[in-house]
């Protein structure tokens, strides 16, 4: 596997953490430069993602216990607001974690509110391939 896809790797799993990080944007440039096949870009992009949003599925588990610090990546408020919504519409709102702003806090509140792990996995996994693959029809298609 070359040096270029463990970057996106990486750069895909920090992205679906409370990190800033733009894994789109290394997508669409390393389909653009067209030197792996698209496929496995997708592949790598999705996995990182979705390994990163199992993190704070994790850190959701032990939220109650670590939301005052002052390290915590997520303010109370964004929790709150997070938790609120996953309660109204339920695991199905996990559809939405490829979704910016809302999507981390997401599968943070995910985790706080115990959603089992297999369930949390297979929902965020499809979105997150999803939007790598809408990503990426839309990048060669602009080629």
């Amino acid at each position: 596997m070359s040096s270029a896809v463990l970057a996106l790797f990486g750069v895909s799993f920090l992205a679906a953490t409370l990190l800033p990080a733009q894994s789109e944007l290394g997508l669409s440039g390393l389909i653009y430069l067209g030197d792996e096949p698209v496929i496995l870009l997708i592949a790598a992009a999705s996995l990182g993602n979705t390994l990163g949003s199992v993190v704070n599925w994790g850190l959701g588990r032990g939220a109650a216990k670590f939301s005052e610090a002052t390290w915590f990546p997520v303010s109370g408020d964004k929790l709150e607001k997070a938790t609120t919504w996953y309660h109204r519409y339920g695991r199905w709102s996990l559809l939405l974690s490829w979704a910016p702003i809302i999507g981390d806090p997401l599968t943070l509140a995910a985790g706080v509110l115990k959603e089992p792990f297999w369930s949390f996995l297979v929902l965020v996994a499809i979105a997150k391939t999803g939007r790598y693959l809408i990503v990426a029809l839309i990048t060669l298609s602009a080629i």
